[in-house]
């Protein structure tokens, strides 16, 4: 399925506990339908000592968001925006915002 929000976005969250707040996604996880936003969502996990974690205790960690719940901020107004895309002739595919605005590249399509 194709996704509206990809991997380095800036989204802003419609729902939930974050509405309001704008991140930057770190992580898509497509078969889930789901997206990490940076600084949102966090959860405290308990983990053991460890090489990397010498001291173990409680880190935090970003929980997974349901796509359906952000939206790309549009350059422009700096807000959220739907989006639609737009197929150039070279075979291109453009991310638009509903005025118009590029969002982003997404990929040469075949």
């Amino acid at each position: 399925m194709a996704s509206h929000v990809k991997k380095g976005d800036m989204v802003e969250i419609v729902a939930g506990d974050h509405k309001g707040a704008t991140g930057r996604v770190l992580r898509v996880i497509p078969e889930k339908q789901r997206v990490v936003v940076q600084g949102h969502n966090i959860a405290k996990k308990h983990v053991r000592p460890s090489r990397k974690n010498p001291q173990g205790g409680r880190i935090n960690v970003e929980q997974p968001i349901h796509i359906s719940n952000v939206l790309p901020v549009n350059p422009k107004s700096s807000r959220g925006s739907r989006v639609r895309y737009q197929v150039n002739e070279d075979g291109g595919k453009k991310r638009l915002a509903t005025d118009g605005t590029e969002i982003g590249v997404v990929r040469k399509t075949k």
